[in-house]
């Protein structure tokens, strides 16, 4: 399996902080946000890793991350033009991807709790086209929000409504076989503008090919300046009981 980490984007939300950088580059507890997913993808097992840039700072993601070997990771890079949307970015690791699964993470995601490798592994043994992690949350009217049937199976996806109909998220983790990067390029964009993942999702709602387990850590996206601060609560607390390992010391040279 491969991994992808989205880290362009403008970040409006967390202005005056991301004037003149990228979000990703923002500290999180003791080190850079975006450490957090490329350190979850590594801990699935996954080796070879493509970040998605744009927007401000490129220069300094890649100054940052450089070959990742520091991270046990070999990273290549891929430029987003403009901020067309999550399924856009995905669609731009095609030739990277190959004939293999991958996972995607969002780089302004942070999970704190199991490995995801189990449910990586799970993922790609099973018949599923796409899957990705639902968690609870508060205010599920700033994300895509899953509507349920009686028996808790998910019905499909809607793109930050109005009126949720329940308080289940897919979070920004999302595993998806080459065959996605078909459905990615019949999209129609959203009344945002942009190319909606929760569509690639709902695509594969009919059938029962769409893994969609309950993650049962704890999730923050470090969009707003409150998630922001809650993320690195998270980190803070995951310190202090022994359960966050020192970032990764970077190569001399």
């Amino acid at each position: 399996m491969k991994g992808i980490v989205l880290a362009g984007g403008t970040a409006t939300r967390l202005y005056p902080l991301t004037i003149v950088t990228n979000k990703h580059l923002l500290p999180i507890y003791d080190r850079p946000m975006i450490y957090y997913p490329i350190e979850t993808l590594a801990s699935m097992g996954i080796r070879e890793v493509m970040v998605i840039v744009g927007g401000k700072s490129v220069g300094d993601v890649v100054e940052l991350l450089a070959d990742g070997a520091h991270f046990g990771i070999h990273l290549t890079y891929r430029y987003q033009r403009g901020a067309l949307g999550i399924a856009h970015a995905i669609g731009l690791a095609r030739d990277f991807v190959g004939d293999e699964a991958f996972c995607c993470i969002l780089g302004d995601n942070i999970l704190r709790g199991p490995a995801l490798a189990d449910i990586a592994a799970t993922f790609e043994a099973g018949p599923y086209g796409a899957g990705t992690l639902l968690y609870r949350v508060p205010d599920p009217e700033r994300f895509g929000v899953a509507e349920l049937d009686a028996n808790g199976g998910v019905l499909g996806f809607e793109e930050k409504p109005t009126h949720p109909k329940s308080d289940l998220i897919p979070i920004g983790v999302y595993y998806l076989r080459p065959e996605a990067f078909d459905v990615i390029e019949h999209l129609a964009p959203s009344a945002r503008g942009e190319f909606e993942i929760t569509d690639v999702l709902n695509h594969y709602v009919p059938g029962g090919r769409l893994f969609a387990p309950i993650y049962e850590g704890q999730w923050a996206d470090a969009g707003t300046v409150a998630s922001l601060l809650r993320a690195a609560e998270l980190a803070r607390d995951d310190h202090a009981a022994g359960r966050l390992a020192p970032p990764v010391e970077r190569p001399a040279n």
